[in-house]
């Protein structure tokens, strides 16, 4: 799954940053002496080259957002298993907050929204995930790593200037690799919508509303 290919964009359009889940992690981990190259990435993109738009793209069938869903047996997340396995120390240091935000959905039978932190402390959005009830429990969690991600890009102090100002916007996508739908998170839905003649225009005047 190339970017470029299902946004119909060219080669040198978008910087891709990727990794195992699309993951950004929280700037709690950022330390002088082990600097990451996520949001190493971000200060290039965002400070040096100026882009105006941050996407984060999650997909189906996630191998990664797999391994994180099995996570929560404790023996497989063990400190023991995860000195063996990489996968598992990243998404354990990583993406534990998706786990456990699923975990709470998962209580409510996935009818609850989630709140999550957008560009400020005081712009925040719902999110309704997956409420037609259409994918397996590990898509469910790969939709909310995927918005997860935008609330971690936002505790980066270096953007916050940019951020505060409406400057800098960030989204989500999420891509069916399977039937090869493409949805975009629409605040104004409340869940990840897919992209289709019908709804094209709507999601391009939220779009032009919210991040012009």
């Amino acid at each position: 799954m190339i970017p470029t290919r299902f946004t119909e964009t060219n080669v040198g359009d978008m910087f891709v940053v990727r990794n195992a889940g699309n993951i950004i992690p929280h700037s709690q981990h950022f330390e002088d002496e082990l600097a990451m190259c996520e949001p190493a990435a971000l200060e290039l993109v965002c400070l040096m080259n100026e882009i105006k738009h941050i996407i984060v793209c999650g997909h189906s069938d996630c191998k990664a957002m797999n391994m994180l869903y099995s996570l929560r047996e404790e023996e497989l997340a063990s400190k023991v298993n995860r000195r063996i396995s990489p996968l598992k120390a990243w998404l354990f240091a990583h993406a534990s907050n998706s786990l456990a935000r699923f975990q709470q959905l998962e209580i409510a039978d996935f009818r609850d929204p989630i709140l999550f932190q957008g560009e400020t402390s005081l712009r925040k959005f719902v999110a309704y995930i997956d409420p037609e009830d259409k994918f397996g429990v590990e898509d469910k969690l790969s939709q909310i790593n995927t918005l997860q991600q935008l609330q971690n890009i936002a505790s980066y102090g270096f953007l916050k200037k940019r951020l505060e100002r409406h400057d800098l916007h960030i989204h989500a996508l999420w891509f069916d690799i399977y039937t090869g739908d493409i949805y975009y998170f629409s605040r104004a839905n409340k869940k990840f919508v897919e992209i289709n003649e019908s709804n094209e225009k709507c999601l391009l005047t939220e779009i032009k509303k919210y991040y012009s």
